[in-house]
């Protein structure tokens, strides 16, 4: 029996090359997959790289419950509404049950994309009952107010309306001209109202018109006192008005609501919605290049939603401003007005005026991504700029550099030649951790932010114990009389237990928390789980066959003074001996000396 146990034990001895050959391969392999992803260095997250970051929360709405389709559909939802920004890298992610990250990178679109992505309600479309700059002295709309219209003219919700128009319309005392439907069937709708606005109490025509509650598209049972002295009470121009109007509204329901324009608050009185933001299948911003309108927004419907929308643009194309307009209304607060000259079938229609650029791409990406499954609530928005993350990255790192220095020393002083075999395992490590980390940003979206930096930091701590608790199993073999060789193979096993025990309790710690917890700090977490199987395998596939080839060296074999494993400096007992007793002659043995 014992063999066949040494035979196995010289075989293990023999071939320690195998392991090192295969942890250099393993290092070979992820340098060429580094270097064919294109990616040479770990992906900063936004703290280290500078950018926003946005937590928000998801809260049950009317018919929607909080699950993983509703909130990947919500995430699919706001992905494709930043990066229709333009914003290159921004990250879009679920965190716990309900909640939502969002990473912004540094760029010059971040700010308009964090808008967009706090903009979580639903979007709807509502006609426009009554509309006036907020703050104006006005009545409340009522059957009984006279015809008498302010000549200025009132820009639309959107802030897409440029300067000239409004002096053009000022000037002619007319709303600028809409253009004709085009031979898709689409019709050329203005964004913005550049002309004579009547007061809420009358029309542009001198007709009166109706109170809210006979109004096309009122609900039944509208409280029409109500509803005017909501809308004579508004001031836009408030914080906290501005906060509680069109919130919490029933798609049904008619509402008062405030939307901006150049600086400028209005208020509206609008009726039920006509069609959800759910039915814009694809809205897009286009330079008009045979005409004079510049930039537009097309919206192309769903087939329930162009026929909702014909129906509505149909009943408001016969009524006179403001009440041939519907309001595009995104949280409560309207983005956009535009007036409908004719009804406007087949599914598809532009929605002109003097846009710029970026105006016509924020609208179109509303109306594209505006509709979300569920409600958010914003937790958090944390920005941290380029100068400010390479401040923490330099600390961080320095932190690393002076905490493994500390290591260093200590491993010299106390273990001298021994620790040439810890800071080449440090070294592996080191290796193997940056190659994995930079790998896994195109492969998982991973971003190495501040609290997985200090994740590493960690870990050397943790390395550093699983090599000190292996020298020190081969130091007391040593003290027990035994020469270096069998001492590294016995005291292995020994290791061996007493490493997976720690590294399993480590690694327990990691998972926990990074299941319990949200946001950066799960980058600890994963970093120190990462490192924490590194060290498995760099002692198992590194150090352990390492101690194995230098245990045949002379300066260590023979426990020379430096080298960490001098018997004398460890106090060791005499080498182990068997002694024999000399044959005697052959006879009788006395019991006694027996």
């Amino acid at each position: 029996m014992a063999a066949p146990k040494r035979g196995r034990s010289a075989s293990a001895q023999s071939k320690p090359g195998r392991s090192l050959a295969l942890i250099l391969i393993a290092i070979v392999a992820l340098t060429g997959g580094m270097f064919a992803s294109g990616h040479k260095t770990p992906r900063l997250g936004i703290d280290l790289a500078g950018g926003t970051s946005i937590t928000l929360k998801a809260k049950a709405d009317q018919g929607s419950a909080i699950n993983k389709a509703n909130m990947d559909t919500a995430v699919d939802i706001m992905n494709r509404r930043v990066n229709g920004l333009g914003v290159s890298e921004a990250e879009v992610q679920t965190q716990g049950d309900d909640n939502i990250i969002v990473n912004i990178p540094k760029g010059t679109n971040s700010k308009e994309a964090q808008e967009q992505v706090g903009t979580t309600a639903k979007l709807y479309f509502r006609p426009v009952l009554a509309s006036e700059p907020s703050g104006a002295a006005t009545q409340s709309p009522s059957p009984s107010a006279s015809s008498g219209a302010s000549s200025s003219p009132k820009p639309g919700a959107s802030p897409s309306s440029s300067a000239s128009s409004k002096e053009k319309a000022s000037s002619s005392g007319s709303p600028s001209p809409t253009a004709t439907a085009t031979s898709q069937g689409r019709a050329v709708t203005d964004a913005l109202k550049a002309g004579s606005t009547p007061s809420p109490s009358g029309s542009a025509s001198g007709k009166p018109s109706p109170t809210p509650s006979a109004s096309k598209g009122s609900g039944s049972g509208t409280d029409t006192s109500k509803l005017q002295a909501q809308y004579a009470a508004l001031d836009c121009t408030k914080p906290t008005d501005r906060a509680k109007a069109g919130k919490n509204a029933k798609p049904g329901d008619t509402i008062v609501a405030c939307g901006q324009n150049d600086k400028v608050w209005y208020k509206y009185l609008l009726g039920p919605a006509g069609v959800d933001g759910t039915e814009v299948k694809k809205a897009q911003a286009v330079f008009d290049t045979q005409g004079a309108s510049g930039w537009q927004v097309q919206m192309t419907f769903t087939k329930s939603g162009a026929d909702k929308f014909a129906d509505v643009t149909g009943q408001l194309a016969k009524n006179q401003q403001p009440q041939n307009e519907f309001g595009i209304v995104l949280d409560g607060e309207v983005v956009s007005s535009p007036f409908v000259r004719q009804a406007i079938t087949g599914g598809q229609a532009e929605i002109s005026g003097s846009f710029k650029q970026e105006e016509a791409q924020s609208l179109a990406n509303m109306l594209s991504y505006g509709a979300l499954p569920l409600s958010f609530q914003e937790q958090s928005v944390t920005t941290v700029t380029a100068a400010l993350g390479g401040e923490q990255l330099h600390a961080g790192l320095l932190a690393g550099a002076i905490g493994l220095a500390l290591v260093v020393i200590y491993l010299v002083v106390y273990y001298r030649g021994l620790s040439v075999v810890a800071m080449a395992s440090l070294l592996v490590s080191a290796i193997l951790t940056y190659l994995i980390m930079t790998l896994l940003g195109p492969a998982i979206n991973f971003a190495l932010n501040l609290p997985a930096v200090c994740g590493a930091i960690v870990a050397i701590g943790i390395t550093a114990d699983s090599f000190i608790v292996y020298f020190e199993r081969i130091r007391d073999e040593i003290r027990e009389g035994r020469s270096l060789r069998p001492a590294v193979e016995r005291a292995w096993p020994r290791a061996r237990r007493t490493i997976l025990v720690s590294d399993f309790v480590s690694f327990l710690a990691a998972a926990v928390l990074f299941v319990v917890t949200v946001g950066k700090v799960q980058g600890f977490a994963f970093t120190l789980g990462l490192t924490t199987l590194l060290d498995v395998v760099v002692v198992f596939f590194f150090t352990k066959p390492l101690m194995t080839v230098l245990a045949r060296r002379k300066f260590f074999a023979e426990g020379h003074k430096w080298s960490g494993l001098d018997p004398k400096g460890l106090g060791a007992k005499p080498p182990l001996r068997r002694t024999r007793r000399p044959a005697g002659p052959a006879g009788p043995v006395d019991p006694k000396e027996a």
